[in-house]
């Protein structure tokens, strides 16, 4: 469990000196909105093209996907109808819906699977399930909420021309051609993409640590119910889910199984925040909850370890 304790340090670590920076305003009254800006229009995108480039598509078809694309259906449908049922909105459901299933498999993911499963590469399809699907879509959401068209026409002309305009789907698709073409873009082209691309996950942090000070305590206010019910699907639905498709529909062998359980069960990613920032919808709600099931993992992969490890 080496990698859980050290992937958490380095988070609390970052997300500490954010708070400081929101404590000490020595970046000014627009700090978290120049950081949430810089990394979704800028650091993201080079981050997102780098990983993208670089993979090997054919892991998306198997068997664990598939097992992690329908836990992650299963919460995020919950929350939807919910959402729909209490009438929370287009883009706080939205949100809402990608804080209960949108796992950490960047920053948390990648040393869980190195220390905790042993192989790094178990963490690809889940990461590129979120970058190819789930992202675009939820953007494309927020996006057609966000810029006001009525009827059919303009709506469907605004979903259409989203990945022409969201840079974070724009860079997933370039990504995507890069790695489909099988050729390996010379490294003094990457190199810039590389240096940038290294901003996204501090600047995301950062962002979300000044976004602490001032705040209330999680899981309190008028955002309660959408809090406490993500983070249960999150940190408790999600990964019974996984447990129970792997083991009693697709007959998962043990090894199998308990890595699919683990990347479950890793908490909501800062990315999600990050879209709630940038498009002012459901940002306490989802500050509180990657907060929540941050605080939840490791428990909750304990437990995974002793029952299935």
């Amino acid at each position: 469990m080496s990698g859980v304790l050290i992937g958490f340090g380095v988070i609390t670590s970052v997300v500490v000196i954010g708070y400081m920076l929101g404590r000490l305003p020595l970046l000014g009254p627009g700090a978290k909105e120049v950081l949430t800006r810089l990394a979704f229009y800028v650091a993201s995108p080079a981050l997102l093209f780098t990983i993208l480039a670089d993979v090997d598509l054919s892991v998306l078809v198997s068997a664990p996907v598939l097992v992690s694309v329908l836990s992650v259906a299963c919460v995020a449908l919950a929350f939807i109808v919910l959402g729909l049922v209490r009438r929370w909105g287009v883009g706080r459901t939205t949100v809402g819906a990608l804080a209960s299933s949108y796992v950490n498999a960047g920053n948390l993911g990648i040393p869980i699977a190195v220390y905790v499963l042993g192989d790094a590469s178990l963490v690809a399809p889940i990461l590129l399930t979120q970058l190819l699907f789930m992202a675009p879509v939820a953007l494309t959401v927020l996006d057609l909420g966000d810029g006001g068209a009525r009827g059919v026409g303009p709506v469907l002309r605004r979903a259409l021309g989203t990945p022409v305009r969201n840079p974070v789907v724009i860079a997933s698709l370039a990504g995507v051609a890069v790695s489909a073409s099988g050729r390996t873009p010379p490294e003094a082209l990457m190199e810039p993409f590389h240096l940038i691309g290294g901003m996204a996950v501090p600047a995301m942090l950062l962002a979300f640590g000044i976004s602490l000070h001032g705040s209330a305590f999680p899981g309190r206010g008028p955002e309660r119910v959408p809090v406490l019910v993500a983070v249960a699907l999150k940190s408790v639905v999600q990964p019974l889910a996984a447990w129970a498709l792997g083991a009693l529909v697709f007959d998962l062998n043990a090894f199998t199984l308990f890595s699919v359980v683990v990347l479950a069960a890793l908490p909501t990613a800062q990315n999600v925040f990050n879209f709630a920032a940038q498009y002012r919808t459901g940002e306490v709600m989802v500050r509180d909850v990657v907060l929540l099931t941050t605080l939840l993992t490791v428990p909750v992969l304990f437990a995974v370890t002793f029952l299935l490890g």
